[in-house]
C-alpha cells in the first residue's frame, strides 16, 4: 500500500512540476519597438499565436559575441547577438524549418538543425553598435564563418539573412 501512495505521490509531484513548467514558459510583453516576430509551429507565445520581441527581450535570452570575416564586409568583424539555438529553445522548437523574412520581403529557409551551440546567432550588434536598416539591421543571422569550415559554403552564406524582421517555423 505504501508503494502505491509513493507512486501516486511521485506522479502528482511530476504533474505539478510539469504544469508549473508550462506556466513558466511564457514570454513577457515587449515594452519597446518590436524587432522580431516569430510565428508558426511554436510552443510559447505572447501575442495571439505569435512571439514578438523587442531588443531587450532578445538580449535577455542570452548573448554571445564572435569575430569573423564575411563575404559582405571588409576585414574581421565582431557580431553580438542571441544564439539561434537559445531562441528556438525559448520558443519550444526542436525541429522543422525556419522561414526567415527580411524588411524587403526577401526570405530564406534555415533548417532548425542549424540552431546548435556554437552556431549562428541573431545579431543585434555589429562591431559594438546597433544596426540600422541601411547597415543590414536591425537583426542579421550570422554564422561564425571563420570558426568552422563547414560554415564557409554558399548554402550557409545564403542563410545569412540581414534586415531580419520575422521567422515562421514550419514543422517537417
Amino acid at each position: 500500500m505504501i508503494a502505491v501512495y509513493r507512486t501516486c505521490g511521485l506522479a502528482l509531484a511530476f504533474s505539478i512540476a510539469a504544469a508549473n513548467a508550462i506556466v513558466a514558459e511564457t514570454l513577457p510583453q515587449p515594452t519597446g519597438e518590436v524587432v522580431l516576430t516569430v510565428t508558426g509551429d511554436i510552443g510559447v507565445t505572447n501575442q495571439g499565436n505569435s512571439a514578438v520581441f523587442d531588443a531587450a527581450m532578445l538580449q535577455a535570452l542570452g548573448e554571445v559575441s564572435f569575430d569573423t570575416t564575411t563575404p559582405w564586409t571588409e576585414g574581421t568583424q565582431t557580431f553580438t547577438g542571441l544564439p539561434l539555438h537559445a531562441l528556438m529553445e525559448a520558443l519550444g522548437v526542436g525541429e522543422g524549418t525556419l522561414v526567415a523574412k527580411a524588411v524587403n520581403d526577401y526570405s530564406i529557409e534555415i533548417p532548425v538543425t542549424d540552431a546548435v551551440e556554437g552556431g549562428p546567432i541573431v545579431a543585434y550588434l555589429h562591431n559594438g553598435k546597433t544596426m540600422s536598416v541601411r547597415e543590414k539591421g536591425p537583426l542579421w543571422v550570422v554564422y561564425p564563418y571563420d570558426l568552422n569550415p563547414d560554415y564557409q559554403a554558399e548554402v550557409i552564406f545564403s542563410r545569412s539573412i540581414w534586415q531580419l524582421v520575422s521567422i515562421e517555423v514550419k514543422s517537417n
